[in-house]
């Protein structure tokens, strides 16, 4: 059963927001239903990690709430498949949104630093380093004070 933070939300309707499509999963969940339809095992192969358990809490979560639709087929085996509503639709600029933000800084930073960590090390003794040691650096010379003056 989802936690509900408040009863109302008339001071912030991101808590609101937060509680329907927040989590781990939820986004991840609706972000892969926006290129269509997928059956539930679709949907836990894409999701990898995702336990069993907690793809079926999701989506029941996501149904109760309106954003998704469940249309179990009469076969045998049943067969189950998940696609956003007209409401859940609403979400799919957001989360085209959030998946760029994912790739510019979250991405993109952890290949910069992996980049970074596999850069050689240069040591501060090493010539070529931009960083040289001011211990290997001669002191200046004192001028001699000029007599007669």
């Amino acid at each position: 059963m989802r936690k509900q933070r408040h009863e109302e939300y008339d001071e912030c309707p991101i808590e609101a927001v937060m509680d329907i499509i927040g989590g781990k999963w939820k986004p991840s969940i609706l972000f892969r239903l926006a290129d269509g339809t997928k059956r539930f095992s679709q949907l836990q192969r894409l999701l990898k990690t995702i336990t069993q358990r907690t793809l079926t809490q999701q989506l029941r979560d996501l149904e109760r709430d309106g954003m998704i639709s469940r249309r179990v087929y009469p076969e045998v085996p049943p067969r189950v498949e998940y696609s956003l509503t007209e409401r859940g639709r609403t979400l799919e600029p957001v989360l085209a949104l959030l998946f760029r933000w994912g790739v510019e800084n979250v991405l993109e930073a952890k290949a910069t630093a992996a980049r970074q960590a596999r850069a050689p090390q240069r040591s501060a003794a090493d010539p070529t380093s931009a960083g040289r040691s001011t211990k290997s650096r001669a002191a200046p010379r004192p001028r001699a004070a000029k007599e007669g003056r």
